[in-house]
């Protein structure tokens, strides 16, 4: 039987007892805004949150977080403090408040012109800074001051999500050796020789070793960490117990597949409000009922392959123009670190080459390539996952990718194929899948026909094995697994 929250909770109890439960994260996952003068929220998309919100909503502790949003400050408490979610609170968002030059160096500097490419094999040099580098020693100890402020006296659980708040364990651990630190990185690791090139490579291996529990994706991730530390520190590495003793502190080093709640998306994708969506976007767009719809969601990054994606479907129609008109591709793409050099020239790139295609490809009705900006509710997003007929997941490097996993949890119907990258740590579970390698735009065109002309019978077949894999492996067994391990502690 699948996980429930329910079943989370009971071991959430009896695990952590009467610890206080903080989840510490760069991101947020309620963002405040005004529009036209009112305060409304969105929630982010990413990995992180889309994991961890329904795990908070059952155990009811604190997260803290960076407050991005321009109406952030004008809804919280005396404490930096709001509940959420807003429309049923559930449980506390603490919320840290960074100035621009923090922001600058801290987020756009170090962790995503540093520590992104490092750990990303997609051929994108990473760019070290001692500037940035202070920056985001300066905001890590904003991070550890806040939790500190939080715990006082309690006893606390500290849950560390990510590669933005690599050293936190070692500055909670210094005023307070009595917390409990565990970090999951939902990035991959890279292997010994990416890694060695970083300048500060003892302080962030020191700051990983400081937590009792430290978690990646995958074995292949967990080994690159134990290898890493095995050539880099003086450290005991024990291959029976996969942890790591380094200054007479062991850290179990485990993986944890994440994922998604699979009942909430599926029940949610049988919604009436989710099929009203549906009829919008179809009417929005002009889609026919028998067009036969590829979709893709993703932020606007480098590692996603959102540029090799498009080409793949220029491709697929240089080689197949017998399905000029019969098939849709729509891309989702969420603007993301546009003060990066390398992200905004990545948008003008995917700009310029939809627009290519389309030219190319168009017809007086129809066009190849539909390319979403805007921001979409959850409501709007699930229903362009159920009114898919295919998902192209086509990361050139990825952790994990929940995108793949949600299409799978609203194909209640069946009607679904997922087209995967096999450089995702999805590919590990995902068997059913069709697999591609991004870099082979031939491959690619060729699987995406795969892909339309799969018979009914096979695609169910598929699907319906997915969705057992989604199902039995939801976010509630991960979140569970992950403090169970807190038991060997």
């Amino acid at each position: 039987m699948p996980w429930t929250k329910t079943q989370l909770n009971e071991s959430i109890k009896k695990i952590i007892g009467d610890r206080l439960l903080i989840i510490a994260s760069n991101r947020e996952p309620y963002i405040h805004t005004y529009k036209e003068g009112k305060v409304e929220y969105i929630r982010p998309i990413g990995g992180a949150v889309t994991a961890l919100d329904p795990v908070m909503r059952v155990t009811k502790g604190t997260w803290v977080a960076y407050g991005s949003g321009n109406a952030d400050k004008d809804v919280v408490d005396k404490k930096n403090e709001v509940k959420v979610p807003p429309e049923n609170p559930k449980y506390k968002l603490r919320r840290i408040w960074l100035s621009k030059d923090e922001e600058n160096g801290y987020y756009y500097g170090y962790s995503n012109k540093a520590m992104w490419p490092l750990c990303h094999m997609a051929y994108t040099r990473p760019a070290f800074d001692d500037v940035d580098w202070a920056y985001y020693k300066i905001v890590n100890q904003k991070f550890a001051d806040t939790i500190l402020d939080i715990v006082k006296d309690q006893k606390a659980f500290v849950w560390i999500q990510d590669y933005h708040l690599l050293l936190l364990s070692k500055l909670l651990k210094e005023k307070n050796k009595n917390l409990i630190t565990a970090h999951f990185l939902h990035i991959p690791w890279p292997n010994p020789e990416a890694f060695r090139i970083c300048p500060q490579k003892n302080e962030i291996l020191e700051g990983l070793l400081s937590n009792n529990l430290l978690g990646f994706h995958i074995r292949y991730h967990c080994s690159n960490f134990m290898e890493t530390v095995k050539l880099e520190m003086e450290a005991r590495i024990d291959t029976e117990r996969t942890s790591v003793v380094y200054g007479g502190h062991e850290t179990l080093v485990r993986a944890f597949p994440i994922s998604v709640d699979f009942a909430e998306i599926s029940e949610q994708a049988e919604s009436k409000e989710v099929k009203s969506a549906m009829k919008k976007l179809r009417h929005e767009f002009s889609i026919e009922n028998d067009v036969f719809i590829m979709v893709g969601l993703d932020r606007i990054d480098y590692t996603k392959g959102i540029v090799e994606k498009i080409r793949a479907v220029d491709r697929f129609f240089e080689k197949f123009p017998e399905y000029k008109g019969k098939v849709t591709f729509i891309q989702k793409g969420g603007l993301s670190r546009m003060h990066i050099p390398e992200y905004k020239e990545l948008n003008d790139t995917l700009n310029r080459l939809v627009e290519e295609v389309n030219w190319k490809h168009s017809t007086e009705k129809w066009y190849p390539i539909l390319l979403i900006r805007r921001h979409m509710s959850r409501t709007g997003i699930i229903a362009l996952y159920k009114m898919a007929n295919a998902c192209l997941v086509s990361p050139l490097h990825d952790g994990m990718n929940l995108v793949c996993k949600e299409f799978i949890a609203t194909k209640n119907d069946l009607n679904g194929v997922l087209i995967l990258s096999q450089f995702t740590g999805a590919a590990r579970e995902l068997d059913d899948a069709i697999f591609v390698n991004p870099y082979d735009r031939e491959n690619f065109a060729i699987m995406l026909k795969e892909a339309v002309e799969l018979p009914d019978s096979k695609k169910k077949k598929r699907m319906k094995r997915l969705r057992s894999v989604v199902k039995e492996n939801n976010i509630y067994k991960w979140a569970g697994k992950f403090l169970e391990e807190l038991k060997k502690i």
